[in-house]
């Protein structure tokens, strides 16, 4: 089992947003969708840019560059060009803060 370390507060990321953080050196994702939180690492397997800044479709997030899509809440890639899996992270509300388990 890993740590959990701080990211942001709640009220930092809008419904059906993200945030793009730094933890332990790794980029990571963290999205509110429907005030429920989630955390995947923020490059797509296929181009290497950044998942946060991509669009938001459901509860799949479509790569900037070319498309390629991902579960937000699985980490699963759900459409190409990328045909491989991006990490996820475990994510808690401890009061206003939102953590990601390392």
């Amino acid at each position: 089992m890993g740590e959990f370390v701080k990211v942001a507060k709640t009220s930092e990321i809008d419904n059906n947003g993200c945030k793009r953080v730094q933890v332990n050196g790794e980029p990571v994702a963290v999205f509110n969708l429907d005030g429920n939180y989630y955390a995947i690492h923020d490059v797509c397997t296929h181009a290497h840019a950044s998942l946060c800044e991509g669009s938001i479709a459901g509860d799949e997030v479509l790569c900037p560059l070319h498309f390629a899509s991902f579960n937000i809440r699985t980490g699963e890639c759900t459409g190409p060009p990328a045909d491989e899996d991006v990490k996820t992270y475990q994510v808690r509300v401890n009061g206003e803060n939102l953590e990601v388990e390392m």
